[in-house]
């Protein structure tokens, strides 16, 4: 439920303009004005560089930015009612965007079971989450270059999520797996693709200092709306599955997303705030800067590493051969790391839901609770995780949670083996998946303290961006391995994956033997 706050002392102030706008020389109003929507008001206070307009004492709505004038911090929906005017908070339409990521999230798994339940292949499970992993980043770059340079924000937003909508349905309404592939491949091509125009959308009207806070309350909302998407598939599968079949439960499931999906780009036309002047849009440099200091992954990248709403911001100036030349040894022997681990978690994770559904013989809904106990512990062990990469190394702190993962990445697989499908095998499971919750948010929360601090300040922002690409497309790369793998002996797929982390923390421990006189000098993640 949506929360809001009356403000009586500023109703006739608002509602009352006495004189009409006076416009500046390009047109805008330079005076407060009241815009009639239907039987709202929308009242709007000038935006322009040091301009407070006569008419109108400015309403507390509006931030002091660093230029001295009166900004609209975001949306501003005004409704009528009895009491006067409810005023809703300047973030709501994050509530929008939060109804997309539960869709999201209970779609990350759900496509998934339902290609199991429709007869997909090992191999072709992994072909689907390979699409996926790589299917954001064309999106995000393709998207945030439009948005970056016509300031079409609200469009933008609004088309991807109606692409969503379109692949949520596709999915639902054919049990063709190579038509599945496709319908997943565009879902999360237009994840990928809203991912950078939210990041500019976060940041409406707030000083550059108060971007990486702006950042993190962005991750909030589609973190938890992720993990909320993870707890109705659990509760949705748990209870239709026997009474309905598991496949008309699973497509009945995909409708209800395809219509959150669809809700929330009703809402988001409602609440977005409007397109911003020439003048008002940020500078690609300052946005990759202050992404730069916001070195925390959401919360849903417990099972989806990849970052597309980064990608775009931190690559937009990226010249390959600058880079490269700038590259020290330690540097390059960590994004080696990074190329090993990550494919090393796309084996593990490709293949795991055919694995739990038909050879464990879990149903989808004890699926959904594994994975949901998985990104719980890593939301949960995300700030513990930060304070002891302020006390510790964090090249220490990373090798620590890739040994970890190494190990529990085999230990699924030998605890299917000792424990098949009796309590204690479920509840010991149950453990090992909230130990990999745990051991990633180790690692994503150290990951990008050691970029920053092994590459030189002129190129900091595109190692973080070349971080975020090689992640994704290395765990792409890991989930059709997986699943080929996979296809002849799931012990053989998830003790090659434990391998290849294994060997990704052995390269990391050389980068930290190697890089050991260098104090820690990281600052606290704030998204």
């Amino acid at each position: 439920m949506i929360a809001f706050r009356v403000n009586h002392a500023h109703a006739t102030a608002a509602v009352a303009p006495a004189v009409p706008p006076r416009l500046d020389r390009v047109g805008h109003p330079i005076d407060g004005r009241e815009v009639r929507v239907g039987k709202r008001r929308d009242v709007r206070q000038c935006h322009r560089r040091g301009v407070a307009g006569p008419g109108l004492k400015p309403l507390p709505l509006a931030s002091h930015t660093s230029d001295g004038c009166h900004r609209p911090t975001a949306a501003r929906v005004l409704f009528r009612d009895r009491g006067g005017l409810w005023v809703m908070d300047r973030d709501g339409w994050l509530y929008a965007w939060a109804l997309a990521s539960v869709a999201l999230g209970a779609g990350s798994l759900l496509v998934p079971l339902y290609f199991v339940a429709i007869g997909g292949e090992t191999f072709m499970l992994g072909v689907l989450a390979g699409v996926a992993a790589a299917a954001g980043a064309p999106g995000a770059l393709i998207f945030g270059r439009i948005a970056d340079k016509t300031g079409k924000r609200r469009s933008l937003v609004l088309l991807a999520l109606g692409l969503a909508t379109l692949a949520l349905v596709l999915v639902s309404l054919t049990e063709e797996p190579w038509l599945v592939i496709a319908g997943n491949g565009l879902l999360w091509f237009a994840a990928g693709a809203v991912a950078p125009v939210l990041t500019l959308l976060v940041t409406a009207g707030t000083v550059e200092r108060d971007w990486p806070a702006r950042f993190a309350i962005l991750n909030r909302y589609q973190g938890w709306g992720w993990a909320g998407g993870l707890v109705l598939g659990l509760v949705w599968t748990a209870l239709l599955s026997r009474p309905l079949g598991e496949i008309v439960a699973q497509q009945s499931l995909l409708w209800v997303c395809a219509a959150a999906v669809g809700l929330s780009a009703f809402l988001a036309a409602k609440w977005l705030p409007s397109d911003p002047d020439e003048l008002d849009r940020p500078r690609g440099s300052r946005m990759a800067r202050a992404i730069a200091r916001s070195r925390r992954l959401p919360v849903r990248s417990a099972t989806f590493p990849g970052g597309p709403g980064r990608l775009y911001w931190l690559t937009r100036s990226l010249h390959p051969r600058e880079v490269a030349a700038r590259f020290s040894p330690s540097l390059t022997i960590y994004f080696g790391a990074v190329i090993v681990f990550f494919v090393g978690f796309g084996v593990f994770w490709g293949p795991l839901p055919l694995y739990l559904s038909r050879t464990l013989g879990y149903e989808s809904g004890l699926v959904f609770a594994l994975y949901l106990v998985s990104s719980v512990g890593s939301a949960l062990w995300y700030d513990r995780a930060g304070s002891l990469a302020e006390r510790y190394d964090p090249r220490g702190l990373q090798v620590g949670g890739l040994l970890a993962r190494a190990a529990l990445h085999p230990a699924v697989a030998a605890v299917g083996l000792l424990l098949p499908a009796t309590l204690v095998g479920t509840a010991v499971n149950g453990v090992v998946f909230a130990l990999i919750g745990v051991a990633w948010a180790v690692i994503a929360v150290t990951a990008a303290s050691v970029v920053t601090q092994l590459a030189p300040p002129a190129i900091r922002g595109e190692a973080l961006g070349l971080y975020t690409a090689i992640s994704g497309l290395a765990s792409g790369v890991g989930s059709i391995l997986g699943g080929w793998l996979g296809g002849g002996d799931f012990l053989l797929a998830f003790a090659v994956a434990g391998a290849l982390v294994l060997v990704g923390a052995a390269l990391v421990a050389v980068v930290w033997r190697r890089s050991s006189t260098i104090s820690v000098t990281s600052e606290p993640l704030s998204t």
